[in-house]
């Protein structure tokens, strides 16, 4: 028994040191905050401040998209001291979003095969002990939900890239009983298709993310039919036209899918929606504008306000004017809402989940977790990694923390860029990355049975 003892104490002084090291560990501030692929790991922290922003174009817009290698034989994620990734499947065609259901199952948006897939996992494993095609024949889907909130929800909402639609759905089902009833529809798909789903708290919204057509509005045009001075005054602030009308946005709706709305604009694409528990606060993570340079302007995450205008086409991170619309729209300078907390620009935020379970150590409790797909638009590659946003007292620090790396082969390759993340009901974190169709179940050691 002393020895045991000893054993576990031993243990837990390593376990301390470890995280005490991990967050002695200075955190990247202005310009250091900007570097590349090679100085990622496990543990590093950085912190992106509106004021630190280059001047746009400072550096020549670049595309330079990473290859995808192989996943070689003994790749696996890399993670902090004291976590360990298994792997769940493989051989996907296109992984997507992952949700978990009430009952633990895990939805998986296979999104270029244009099908749900289901996992059930035996307890307190990796190894899937069920799995199967939950829906066929769709379109392109991506945003899951569950309704009603809960533990019994009655359906399953699936966000196609050009509108909703939902399965009838009792609790532990792998196959949808019956055909989707369309709720949402003419939702425009081109460009931007990847359109994510979250209910508020109670139920009673529905919130789809819809990203824009194009990269900087370059055929919007300057003004809309009936001139600009009409079209701000009967439309919400920041709200786009033409060709984008609609889009940059998150919409929000009755669960019937009913009495659709503008919640806010701007948002030049946001992939990824949840609701924070704490707060109830709807975020998104948000892809920015390319072409101005490697580190302008930085991607975000940011609570959704109602009625905030956040920038796209005509200004970014606050009252940055984007020199592609110079002077067009004078009548938004300083009515930007400024995002909570900035990412390196180009990393490709794609999914966001809030962490409320109990097996990770207790400094992870209210954080978010963040998929970054990785650069194309940078003379040296970014993202390609899973990072941990830091909140205190359910508000955002600005800092965000390296979580899982270990992605990229070589400067030229990658075998993974993850997309979705999601929390297990166990406490497990599960990712998804398209780069060979794998899927992970993250757990941190000390709390394995």
């Amino acid at each position: 028994m002393i020895r045991l003892a000893g054993l576990a104490l031993s243990a837990a002084v390593f376990l301390t040191t470890a995280a005490f090291a991990q967050q002695a560990e200075p955190v990247l501030k202005g310009a250091a905050a900007f570097g590349d692929w090679r100085a990622d790991r496990p543990g590093v922290r950085r912190l992106i401040k509106p004021n630190d922003l280059p001047k746009p174009d400072v550096t020549k817009s670049a595309s330079n998209s990473a290859g995808l290698a192989e996943r070689p034989a003994d790749a696996k994620p890399k993670l902090p001291p004291g976590f360990s990734a298994e792997l769940i499947a493989s051989g996907i065609d296109n992984p997507r979003v992952v949700r978990v259901a009430p009952n633990g199952d895990l939805f998986v948006a296979d999104s270029e095969a244009n099908q749900i897939r289901v996992y059930r996992l035996a307890e307190g494993s990796a190894k899937p002990a069920q799995h199967g095609i939950f829906a066929r024949n769709l379109n392109q889907p991506y945003g899951i939900a569950f309704y009603p909130p809960g533990n019994d929800p009655q359906w399953v909402y699936v966000a196609n890239s050009d509108g909703i639609v939902r399965f009838a759905y009792h609790s532990g089902d792998l196959k949808a009983a019956g055909d989707p009833e369309t709720i949402v529809d003419n939702i425009p798909s081109s460009h931007h298709w990847t359109r994510d789903i979250a209910f508020s708290p109670d139920g009673k919204t529905l919130y789809l993310s819809v990203g824009s057509g194009s990269n900087a509005a370059q055929h919007m045009g300057k003004e809309p039919k009936g001139g600009l001075d009409a079209w701000a005054t009967s439309q919400p602030l920041g709200a786009a036209w033409g060709p984008e009308d609609g889009r940059a946005a998150v919409l929000a709706f009755d669960p019937d899918g009913k009495n659709g709305r503008i919640v806010a604009t701007g948002l030049r694409n946001c992939s990824g929606m949840a609701v924070q528990p704490a707060t109830g606060a709807l975020w998104c993570v948000v892809n920015e504008s390319d072409g101005l340079g490697d580190n302008v302007p930085p991607e975000y995450a940011t609570a959704v306000k109602d009625g905030a205008f956040y920038g796209w086409p005509w200004y970014y991170i606050g009252n940055n004017e984007d020199p592609r619309h110079n002077g067009e729209r004078p009548d938004l300078a300083g009515k930007a809402t400024i995002p909570d907390v900035l990412m390196q620009a180009h990393s490709a935020p794609l999914n966001i989940a809030f962490y409320e379970g109990k097996t990770f150590p207790a400094e992870y409790k209210g954080d978010a977790f963040v998929a970054l797909h990785g650069s194309w638009n940078r003379g040296n590659r970014t993202g390609y990694k899973v990072v941990r946003l830091l909140f205190r007292d359910g508000k955002p620090t600005g800092e965000y923390e390296d979580f899982i790396t270990g992605f990229v082969v070589s400067n030229g390759e990658v075998w993974g860029r993850p997309v979705g993340v999601a929390v297990a009901n166990d406490g497990a974190l599960i990712v998804t990355e398209d780069g060979n169709g794998t899927i992970w179940r993250v757990t941190h050691d000390g709390d394995r049975s």
